[in-house]
């Protein structure tokens, strides 16, 4: 699938460590994320379309402004940021 590639691309933390006896070669290791990390922010991330198309579809048929959709979308925005910001 390719969101959980990227997802897993963008989580993906690259350390580099000494190799040899006199440490002067560094190695690049790449340490992947956990995989129900990468499927839950998949999860997240079809859930923040499907809000938002839930939204707009509500503007454009009731006429109105749903608050609840709105905290909704606001509350996976922050779950999902929320994990970008401290996967560092």
């Amino acid at each position: 699938m390719w969101m959980s590639s990227r997802v897993r691309r963008a989580l993906t933390r690259v350390e580099y460590r000494s190799v040899g006896s006199g440490g002067k070669k560094l190695r690049r290791v790449e340490i992947p994320p956990p995989e129900r990390l990468v499927y839950g922010l998949c999860f997240s991330f079809v859930a923040l379309v499907c809000l938002v198309l839930l939204e707009a579809l509500h503007i454009v048929f009731l006429g109105s402004f749903s608050n609840e959709v709105f905290a909704a979308i606001t509350g996976v925005i922050g779950t999902i940021s929320g994990v970008f910001l401290t996967s560092g």
